[in-house]
């Protein structure tokens, strides 16, 4: 788990923050990529069984009883410290139910609402490890972390493919002409990049709405937050100069570009006033 972390885009526990919170983080991130492995990796015939096991071991927890899973139990400390309620995890679980057995994306906005469960839970889950929960909060946590699966789809195009899935959305391929056997080609074709760049778009603007979250936060939680979403524009930035050429390698930004995005937003988004600080609680 710590190898894979380190390949993420996105900064998941940064050295910056106290070891109460980097601590709670990984919890959360080890949950996370747990389930992410049975829904992928596992034999495919066991994974929804998997899965179910996974979700009894969490109810397991939530009604006061040791879970027996060790990245479940690796969640017992944050969910009593940080009263975390159980629903961003189970939505977790089903995400990876629903890759068992639908595999392509008609619209975008059906490729939203599997976000809804894919990604919106995480940032509902940093937000609670950081305390700083509210309804707007939410809202544009939400933004923000579809902006970063979209980002992540675009990215493992190749991947997704050869695991048996697309999350282009089916009317963007045909409305550019591309074939969905040209995601298992080696080289990116110019029609199959023209669709990357649209989701890419589509991506960057949910990104630009969602920002503002970080000015609504002071502190730790908004060092840890500046850098999910600069995770997001640095990883945009790196796709647009490779051309959106996503096949046959997999698009990172560099670390100096990651840090210097890191450092613009939270410069550009800063809390306008000791007033203005906190979004109003939902």
């Amino acid at each position: 788990m710590a190898e894979k972390a380190r390949r993420e885009n996105f900064p998941v526990a940064s050295r910056l923050l106290p070891r109460r919170h980097r601590d709670h983080l990984m919890a959360v991130y080890g949950f996370a990529r747990s389930i992410d492995d049975l829904g992928d990796d596992a034999h495919p015939d066991d994974r929804l069984k998997l899965l179910d096991e996974a979700e009894a071991d969490l109810i397991r927890l939530y009604q006061g009883h040791p879970p027996r899973l060790g990245p479940i139990s690796a969640l017992a400390r944050t969910v009593r410290e940080c009263s975390i309620p159980a629903d961003p995890f189970h939505r977790l679980i089903d995400a990876n139910r629903r890759d068992q057995t639908v595999t392509r994306y008609e619209t975008f906005d059906e490729l939203l609402g599997y976000c809804e469960l894919s990604a919106n839970p995480v940032g509902h889950l940093v937000l609670h490890v950081f305390g700083e929960v509210s309804g707007p909060r939410m809202a544009l946590s939400d933004k923000v972390c579809s902006a970063l699966q979209v980002i992540e789809h675009c990215q493992d195009v190749g991947e997704d493919y050869r695991r048996g899935r697309v999350y282009l959305p089916g009317e963007d391929l045909r409305r550019a002409g591309c074939p969905i056997g040209e995601l298992a080609a080696a080289t990116t074709s110019p029609r199959l990049r023209d669709v990357v760049a649209a989701q890419t778009a589509r991506a960057g603007a949910m990104l630009a709405e969602g920002e503002a979250i970080v000015a609504s936060l002071s502190g730790f939680a908004r060092t840890a937050v500046a850098g999910y979403v600069a995770g997001g524009h640095a990883t945009l930035a790196a796709l647009e100069a490779a051309g959106h050429d996503v096949l046959g390698r997999t698009v990172r930004p560099r670390r100096a570009r990651l840090i210097g995005a890191w450092a613009r937003v939270l410069m550009t988004m800063r809390p306008p006033g000791a007033d203005m600080r906190r979004l109003p609680s939902a």
